[in-house]
């Protein structure tokens, strides 16, 4: 549960860096079929289901280089593979610390509908929760909420829900534990593992001979 307190108290803790290098590791396949099972959380994705190329994305909302992709890289993305069904696109949580996970279970508890949406909003306002002074995180994740039409109260209740903190830290742990992920953003695109921050065009050749 992330009441104000535990939320702050746990952020002051966590140290949050405002810079995240990209992590260089072995570059390793992963089964599709493993990485088709959800665990904690059914999967958010955009895109078709039948699309012949499949991305799952490892991120954090107080990731600079996650952020910078989607800003820069992924509407793009989206335009050219996910919206004319070459990919589907899903999301998964890996949140890096305790404002990290804030961010994603608002998102969650925005709807399937708006939970891309609302990522897109934290990251492109990412400086004005994930890396300021403790005070500021909830007032600026908070003005944020309102953009996306929460109340102060849904507000509270969305980063009290117990279930919701389990279920997000869940998915970071499977990720880790499975697939041996330790940094942000990791991608897998047909279980092909890339790591750290991509290019489109970098998408684009490890895409395009998988689309027939």
């Amino acid at each position: 549960m992330l009441s104000r307190r535990a939320l702050l108290t746990a952020a002051a803790a966590a140290s949050v860096l405002p810079s995240l290098p990209a992590f260089a590791q072995e570059e390793t396949d992963v089964a599709p079929a493993d990485l088709a099972e959800a665990g904690a959380l059914k999967d958010i994705s955009l895109g078709k289901p039948d699309a012949p190329v499949k991305v799952f994305e490892y991120a954090s909302m107080t990731c600079p280089h996650c952020a910078r992709f989607a800003k820069d890289v992924f509407p793009t993305i989206k335009e050219k593979y996910i919206d004319t069904g070459k990919v589907m696109w899903t999301m998964r949580e890996y949140p890096l610390d305790p404002r990290a996970t804030a961010g994603f279970m608002l998102a969650r508890c925005a709807g399937d509908d708006k939970y891309y949406a609302m990522i897109d909003v934290l990251f492109a306002q990412q400086d004005s929760w994930a890396f300021v002074d403790q005070a500021q995180v909830l007032p600026g994740m908070l003005q944020i909420a309102r953009q996306a039409g929460f109340s102060e109260d849904q507000f509270n209740k969305c980063l009290a829900d117990k279930d919701l903190f389990k279920g997000i830290n869940a998915v970071k742990d499977r990720g880790a534990d499975k697939f041996k992920i330790d940094g942000t953003p990791t991608f897998f695109i047909n279980g092909k593992r890339k790591s750290g921050e991509i290019t489109l065009d970098e998408f684009q050749q490890a895409v395009d001979g998988m689309i027939k």
